[in-house]
C-alpha cells in the first residue's frame, strides 16, 4: 500500500466516525518557543492548553513534523529520520480511553476491503502505563487481546506531557511483531526492533507541576476535561505494509536513493557505509523539497540553519559517494513528483522550490572547494603540532569566513581521525556575538547604565505614547539623564536624555525612524529633540540638547513634534505595507517581510525571496501600488486579540514577538498588517511611489528601496531631465535610446576584446625564453619563474601551457609561474604527462605553494592554480616547489 494511500485511508476512516479532517500545518511552527512543528499535536496545543476553545470535539489530520535532535543517528537505524508525517485523531472532552482503542483497533485490523489496514491481530502487541488498570482491561476484555501480549511499562516510556507544566497522561502504545529475523521474542519490553511501535495512545487527562526529564515532576490533579491525542508514524505503518526492513526502504524515500545510486553509480545493499550515505541523500533531500516548500530558505540562524545544514550534509554524502556534477535538481524532481501526491502545493510551486535548492547547492560547492583546502591545512598543521585536537579558532575560520558550519567542520575532522576544540569555538561565536550586541546598544543607548531608566520605569510607570491622534500635548519631565547618568538638573549646551510621563514623539521601532521636535518647559528651557529611543520597554526617551534655561525634573512643559517629517514618514510607512502586499500578490506568501526601514520620503523594504525578482514584476508590483492610491483607500487602525487579527488574514512580522493584543493596520481591501507605527488617512495622501530596484542582502532575502510622495516626484523630473540630455548625445528619440545605446557598448565590449588579444600575444612572447631557461632538478625540468606583476589569471595559464608544450614530451617536466595582481600573489603549476609518471601532481604542488603564500588552491594532477595573501613570499613559494620537486622526482 502506497504512502499516498495509507494517507487517504487514514483521513476517510476517521471523518466517516465524525471527526473534522484539519489539514497539516506549515512545518514553520506557530509557537515562538518552536523552530518548527514536530509532533502531530503541536497545532492543536492552544486546546489542550486551555487557551482556546476548540472549534470542533473530534478531529484528524496528517501533520508534516520535523526533528533534528538525533541527525547523527539518520541512516544508521530503521526508524531515524529528520522529516516524518503523523498521523493523529484527536478529541476534546469527547470520547476517551475506550473510544480511542477501539478505534485503533478498528482501523488496524479491518481488511484492507473494507478501507481497513489489513493488520493480523496476532502481530499486534500492546503496552499501557504501569498504573493503568483501565486500559489494560479495555484492551483485554473489550477489545479481545491475549494478556500475554499486554505489557506494563514506567513513566519513562508510557507517560506522556509537554516537558513543561501543563496537561499530561498515561499512553499506551500498539506495536508489531515483525518476526524472528528482527530479535528474540518476549514483546516491545524487550525488543523495540522486533517489536516497532506504530501507534501512541495518549490519554491526556491530568495536570503535571514542574520537574525534569520525562519522570521527576509531579502530577497536580484531574484537567477539567479528559482529552485524546493519538499519533500514528505513516513512515513506520508503511515500512509494514509494504513489506520493507527500514523506513529508507517505503516508496517516498527509495525512489530517492535510486536517483541517488544512478547519479553516484554506488549500488544500495552493497556496503554499510554507501547505504548510509544513500539513506542520508534521501532523508535529508526530502526534508529540505518540505522545508522549502513551506517557506523556509537557507540561512546561518534558526530555521535557516537547520535547512543549510541538511542540505549541506545530503550533498555532501553524494560527492563522498563519488557525482562529481550537481545533482540537486535531479533529486529534488524525484521528491517533488513523489511527495507532490500527498501535498500538490509542491507542484504548484516546483519553480520556486527548485531556484532555492539549486542556489543553495551552487553556494556550497563554491564553499567546499574553498573550506576544504583550508580544512587540509588546518589539520596538516595540527598533526605537525603532534595534536589530534582542530584548534576552536580554525573552526571558527571555516564558519565566519567560509559558511563552513560546525557540524560540517565536526565530520570532516573526524574522517581524517582528528576532534575538534567545539568548546573554542563557541567561545568564539558567543564573543562575536556580544559584540554585536554591545554594538547595536551603544547605539541605541550611547552606553547609558539601563537601570537609571529601570528605575524611572519603577518610579513613573511606562510612557504613554499619545501620538497616534496628536502631534503635540503637555508633558512632565519624570526623569533626565546627562551623560548616561540620572541627573536632577541640566543645562543649556548639555546633551542629554528626558523621559516625559506622556508624549507624541514616536520613539524608533518598527522599522520605522523616531521623530523629531522640541520640547519647550514651563521654566522657558527648551530642549530640541533629535532622536526618540525605547531602550528597556514602556520607558520612551527623548535624546537631545539643551538650547535654552535649565531641565529640571518634576518640570510640566509642552512637547511638539516635526509634523512635516512625520508626516513624511507615516507616507513612506503606509507605502511600505502597500509593497508589502503587492509582493506577496506577486511572489506568493514567501515573499514575507524581512525587515524595514521608513524615513521622511524613502523606504526600504526586506522579504524572502529564492531569487532576484525580474524587472518585469518589480514594475507590475510599482504599478499595482500606484492603482492603489489613485483608488483613495482609507487607512485604519484597531486594536484587537492577536488570535482575532490572525482569523481576519492580518500579516504578522516574522520573528516578532507580539502580545495578546494588537494594533491592526487595514488599507481598504487591498492590505491588513500587524502594525505598531503611524501611517496616512488615505491613500491618496501618498502621491507617488517610485520604486527603484531591488537587490541581495542575503541568502534568500531580497531588499527594495523606494521614493514617496514628492521625492518620488523629484526622482522622476531628474531622470526626464537626464533622458533628454542622452536623446541630444546621440541624436535620437527617447525610445531609441535602448538600441542606440547598445550598438555603443557592443563596440566598447568588441575593442576591449581586441585589447585584450594583443596583451595576451605579448605575454605568450615571452614562452619560449622561459622553457629555453628551465634548469634540471632531479631529472625533471622545472620552469620557476615571476611573470610580470599584473598579468591577469587566464594569460598566466595560458603561458604556462604554452611553456610546457616547449619541453619535449619525454622529459619530466613541471611548470611553476607566479605573478602578483591587485597585491595579491597567484600561481599557475602544469605537469607533463613524464612527470605524473614520477609523482608530480600539478594539485599537490598548487597547495605547497599556496602554504607558503599564505593562502589554498587546488585542481586537476595536469595542471592546477592558487593563491594566497602574502605577496612578499613569491620566492619563498618559488623555493618549495623546488624543494617539492627534487623530493617527489
Amino acid at each position: 500500500m502506497e504512502s499516498a494511500e495509507i494517507r487517504r485511508r487514514w483521513l476517510r476512516f476517521f471523518e466517516e466516525r465524525g471527526h473534522t479532517v484539519v489539514p497539516s500545518a506549515s512545518l514553520i511552527a506557530d509557537d515562538p518557543t518552536l523552530l518548527l512543528v514536530p509532533a502531530g499535536m503541536v497545532p492543536f496545543k492552544p486546546y489542550f492548553l486551555g487557551e482556546v476553545k476548540p472549534p470542533y470535539p473530534r478531529a484528524v489530520s496528517v501533520q508534516k513534523c520535523v526533528r533534528t535532535p538525533d541527525i547523527e543517528e539518520v541512516g544508521k537505524t530503521t526508524r531515524h529520520g529528520t522529516f516524518f508525517q503523523m498521523c493523529g485523531n484527536f478529541s476534546f472532552g469527547d470520547y476517551f480511553k475506550e473510544g480511542a482503542v477501539t478505534l485503533a483497533w478498528e482501523l488496524l485490523t479491518a481488511p484492507v476491503a473494507d478501507g481497513g489496514f489489513g493488520l493480523e491481530p496476532e502481530k499486534l502487541w500492546i503496552t499501557v502505563y504501569e498504573d493503568d488498570d483501565e486500559a489494560e482491561r479495555i484492551w483485554r476484555d473489550v477489545v479481545g487481546v491475549p494478556a500475554e501480549r499486554i505489557q506494563r511499562l514506567g513513566k519513562a516510556s508510557n507517560f506522556w506531557s509537554m516537558g513543561v507544566p501543563g496537561p499530561c497522561g498515561p499512553c499506551s502504545e500498539i506495536n508489531y511483531d515483525r518476526g524472528p529475523a528482527f530479535g528474540p521474542e518476549g514483546g516491545p519490553a524487550v525488543n523495540d526492533e522486533r517489536y516497532v511501535e506504530i501507534w501512541n495512545l495518549v490519554f491526556m487527562q491530568y495536570e503535571r507541576g514542574p520537574g525534569e526529564g520525562k519522570e521527576d515532576f509531579p502530577i497536580l490533579g484531574d484537567l477539567p476535561s479528559k482529552n485524546i491525542d493519538t499519533g500514528l508514524g505513516l513512515e513506520r505503518l508503511a515500512m509494514i505494509l509494504q513489506g520493507v526492513r527500514n523506513m529508507y526502504e517505503t516508496d517516498t524515500l527509495r525512489v530517492v536513493i535510486d536517483k541517488a545510486t544512478e547519479l553516484t553509480g554506488v549500488a544500495y545493499g552493497a556496503d554499510h557505509g554507501s547505504d548510509v550515505a544513500l539513506r542520508v541523500i534521501a532523508d535529508h533531500m526530502r526534508t529540505a523539497v518540505m522545508l522549502i516548500g513551506d517557506g523556509v530558505t537557507p540561512g546561518n540562524e534558526g530555521r535557516g540553519y537547520v535547512l543549510r545544514r541538511i542540505m549541506r550534509r545530503a550533498i555532501r554524502n553524494v560527492r563522498i559517494l563519488g557525482a562529481t556534477e550537481p545533482v540537486v535538481g535531479d533529486l529534488t524532481d524525484v521528491v517533488l513528483k513523489t511527495m507532490g501526491q500527498q501535498y500538490p502545493e509542491l507542484l504548484t510551486d516546483r519553480k520556486r522550490v527548485e531556484t532555492v535548492a539549486l542556489a543553495e547547492e551552487a553556494a556550497f560547492l563554491k564553499t567546499l572547494k574553498a573550506g576544504t583546502n583550508i580544512l587540509d591545512g588546518a589539520v596538516t598543521e595540527t598533526r605537525a603540532a603532534g595534536s589530534t585536537v582542530l584548534p576552536g579558532d580554525k573552526a571558527f575560520l571555516l564558519h565566519d569566513t567560509w559558511g563552513f558550519p560546525i557540524d560540517l567542520t565536526l565530520e570532516m575532522a573526524a574522517e581524517q581521525g582528528l576532534t575538534v576544540d567545539e568548546e573554542g569555538f563557541r567561545r568564539l561565536m558567543r564573543e562575536q556575538r556580544e559584540r554585536a550586541k554591545a554594538d547595536a546598544r551603544a547605539k541605541k543607548t550611547g552606553h547609558a547604565d539601563l537601570t537609571g531608566y529601570r528605575e524611572i520605569a519603577d518610579a513613573s510607570g511606562s510612557t504613554v505614547f499619545t501620538g497616534y491622534t496628536d502631534t503635540e500635548g503637555e508633558a512632565t519631565v519624570v526623569g533626565l539623564l546627562v551623560g548616561g547618568v540620572p541627573s536632577p538638573a541640566a543645562v543649556e549646551g548639555e546633551e542629554i536624555e528626558l523621559v516625559l510621563d506622556r508624549t507624541p514623539f514616536y520613539a524608533e521601532g518598527g522599522g520605522q525612524l523616531a521623530d523629531t521636535g522640541r520640547v519647550r518647559l514651563d521654566t522657558g528651557a527648551v530642549v530640541e529633540v533629535r532622536d526618540v529611543q525605547q531602550p528597556v520597554p514602556g520607558v520612551t526617551v527623548h535624546k537631545g540638547i539643551v538650547q535654552v534655561g535649565e531641565v529640571t525634573v518634576g518640570a510640566g512643559g509642552y512637547a511638539r513634534i516635526d509634523v512635516t517629517r512625520r508626516r513624511a514618514i507615516a507616507r513612506a510607512h503606509s507605502a511600505t505595507h502597500l509593497t508589502h502586499q503587492a509582493l506577496r500578490d506577486a511572489l506568493g506568501p514567501t515573499a514575507a517581510q524581512a525587515g524595514s526601514e521608513n524615513a521622511p520620503g524613502r523606504f526600504r523594504f526586506d522579504f524572502g525571496s529564492p531569487a532576484a525578482v525580474p524587472g518585469s514584476v518589480l514594475t507590475d508590483v510599482e504599478q499595482k501600488i500606484n492603482e492603489v492610491l489613485a483608488r483613495e483607500l482609507d487607512v485604519t487602525a484597531e486594536v484587537m486579540g492577536l488570535e482575532q487579527a490572525r482569523r481576519q488574514g492580518a500579516i504578522a512580522e516574522f520573528g516578532e514577538k507580539y502580545g495578546e493584543r494588537v494594533r491592526v493596520v487595514t488599507i481598504g481591501d487591498f492590505s491588513k498588517e500587524l502594525c505598531g507605527g503611524t501611517h496616512v488617512h488615505n491613500t491618496a495622501q501618498l502621491g507617488l511611489v517610485k520604486l527603484l530596484g531591488e537587490s541581495s542582502i542575503g541568502a534568500g532575502v531580497r531588499r527594495v528601496e523606494a521614493l514617496v510622495g514628492v521625492d518620488a516626484y523629484q526622482f522622476l523630473a531628474r531622470e526626464h531631465a537626464v533622458v533628454s540630455q542622452l536623446t541630444d548625445l546621440v541624436k535620437g528619440r527617447p525610445e531609441e535610446l535602448p538600441e542606440k545605446i547598445s550598438g555603443m557598448l557592443a563596440k566598447l565590449r568588441e575593442a576591449e576584446k581586441e585589447i585584450e588579444r594583443f596583451r595576451a600575444e605579448k605575454v605568450l612572447q615571452a614562452a619560449a625564453s622561459l622553457a629555453a631557461a628551465a634548469r634540471d632538478v632531479a631529472g625533471v625540468a622545472l620552469v620557476g619563474a615571476r611573470v610580470p606583476d599584473g598579468t591577469a589569471a587566464d594569460d598566466l595559464r595560458r603561458l604556462v601551457l604554452d611553456v610546457r608544450g616547449r619541453i619535449p614530451g619525454d622529459r619530466p617536466a613541471v611548470v611553476a609561474l607566479f605573478t602578483v595582481a591587485k597585491d595579491r600573489p597567484l600561481t599557475v603549476i602544469a605537469t607533463n604527462e613524464a612527470a605524473r609518471e614520477r609523482g608530480l601532481k600539478a594539485g599537490d604542488l598548487v597547495r605547497t605553494a599556496a602554504t607558503a603564500l599564505g593562502g589554498g588552491g587546488g585542481g586537476k594532477p595536469d595542471v592546477a592554480q592558487g593563491g594566497g595573501q602574502r605577496p612578499e613570499a613569491v620566492d619563498a613559494a618559488l623555493a618549495a616547489v623546488e624543494r617539492a620537486v627534487a623530493e617527489r622526482a
